[in-house]
């Protein structure tokens, strides 16, 4: 076997590649690049379940970042359990082919309760008082201290967010090198998200992205030196590329305007109301999964949301065996948009009546995805003494509301779910070892055995 480390560089593409991308080109020069098949939908969650498994959604199960759990008649994002994803992993194939093989897994998604041997993702602490803070959980659990004691605590409030920055990217590549220098796992995979977020809130095409890249590179760049130390092989990959987009699609609120969603009220703000709901949609970036509670009313919806602008195509039961998502975590109906649009999640019909976590980076109350999380309401003055007054009450003991989001979701200037339309604008495979990557575009089914012929080819 052969060390072998894969880089997942959020957002990267082979059109993003260039002068502001040194270490990543010095790798391409002595390697290889090939274009990256994306599934859909090319979101996060699903992909890196297609990367450790090599199946397709209709066979590992996540067919988005989040659905509708049935059984619960609630939504949930960013669910963690790695027993969600159905099929051999990555770490479980690498161990039947050699017991001595170990595996690493730093922030790749569904990490807690995988057979892999170590494993950190982001897990805040919530306190009783409504306080959230930064944290990660470790397998195994002692890891934790110690990545704290070296690096400092997990910067979480950088990883996402509207202060998002290259620091949790740097910080998820710092603990790879040190469990790389502590362990030394055969297979070591690493999550670096920055780029992504700045390529949805600036667009591909910004000024901005150049630093992005920068900073990118030079983590990219250090991981790739350490691998040159011990021998490594190096894999660098993305799970889609963004593309730019003006048109925010409000699904849910054209729902509700047909009398198919229902809402209830909370103490002045209103909540989608899933029990009493004929459908609704889970939103996902530029894919939304549709819940219909009656199969006579499906021709209806469909009706409804095929008429949006900016919708591309909406399939049915049967059509979604064409794109691999027929499986029953799926909506009765699935929406994709086109190239320069996307959905919200959004159900209220007045931002007077919108609830409170919309105005919050709230991950896990909302019943959708919201890239509208990476700004700063641009309604108020002075936002970082805005901020600095929130933390200092929330740190006397104030349950204090961090409502500083806004409901504006023009802002979102790149999204992705969709496959692109031009190869050049999508997903990218690197890999240091040329013989062992065939000619053309990789499959992201592929990944995995690709990964795998790195270790023991």
């Amino acid at each position: 076997m052969r060390p072998a480390i894969v880089i997942l560089v959020v957002g990267l593409t082979p059109r993003l590649l260039g002068p502001h991308t040194p270490k990543l080109g010095a790798l391409a020069r002595a390697g290889t690049v090939r274009p990256l098949t994306a599934i859909t939908p090319a979101v996060t969650c699903s992909t890196q379940a297609t990367f450790m498994t090599g199946a397709l959604p209709r066979e590992h199960g996540i067919v988005a970042n989040g659905w509708l759990f049935r059984d619960l008649m609630e939504v949930w994002l960013w669910r963690q359990s790695n027993r969600l994803v159905a099929g051999e992993k990555i770490w479980e194939a690498g161990k039947r082919r050699d017991p001595s093989f170990t595996a690493a897994n730093l922030f790749w998604w569904y990490n807690m309760g995988a057979r892999h041997d170590i494993g950190v993702t982001p897990r805040p602490i919530y306190k009783s008082d409504g306080r959230k803070l930064p944290d990660c959980y470790a397998q195994p659990s002692e890891l934790r201290d110690e990545l704290n004691a070296v690096l400092g605590t997990f910067p979480l409030f950088e990883f996402w967010g509207p202060a998002t920055s290259i620091r949790s990217s740097r910080w998820i590549a710092d603990a790879a090198l040190h469990i790389r220098r502590t362990r030394s796992p055969t297979l070591t995979l690493v999550y670096l998200p920055h780029l992504d977020y700045d390529l949805q809130r600036l667009g591909p095409d910004a000024p901005g992205i150049a630093r992005s890249l920068e900073e990118a590179d030079a983590v990219v760049g250090d991981l790739i030196a350490d691998a040159e130390r011990d021998g490594a092989r190096v894999i660098v990959l993305s799970e889609y590329g963004i593309t730019p987009v003006s048109r925010p699609i409000h699904i849910n609120r054209a729902l509700r305007n047909a009398g198919l969603l229902a809402v209830r009220s909370e103490d002045g703000g209103e909540i989608l109301d899933i029990p009493q709901s004929r459908a609704f949609a889970v939103a996902d970036h530029q894919i939304a999964h549709i819940y219909v509670a009656d199969p006579d009313l499906i021709p209806g919806v469909r009706q409804v949301v095929s008429a949006l602008k900016g919708v591309e195509r909406v399939l049915d039961r049967g059509e979604q065996s064409t794109i691999a998502l027929d499986h029953p975590r799926s909506g009765e109906l699935i929406a994709i948009a086109n190239a320069d649009a996307w959905f919200t999640y959004y159900y209220w019909l007045d931002d007077r009546c919108a609830p409170d976590f919309a105005r919050l980076v709230e991950i896990h109350r909302k019943p959708g995805y919201d890239p509208v999380e990476l700004f700063l309401d641009p309604a108020i003055r002075l936002p970082k003494l805005a901020l600095g007054r929130r933390l200092a009450q929330r740190a006397l003991g104030f349950r204090t509301l961090m409502d500083v989001i806004p409901l504006e979701a023009k802002l979102v200037k790149g999204s992705h779910g969709r496959p692109t339309d031009d190869a050049q604008d999508g997903p990218i495979f690197m890999s240091s070892e040329p013989r062992l990557v065939p000619d053309g575009a990789i499959l992201a089914t592929a990944v995995k055995d690709a990964v795998l012929a790195h270790v023991f080819e």
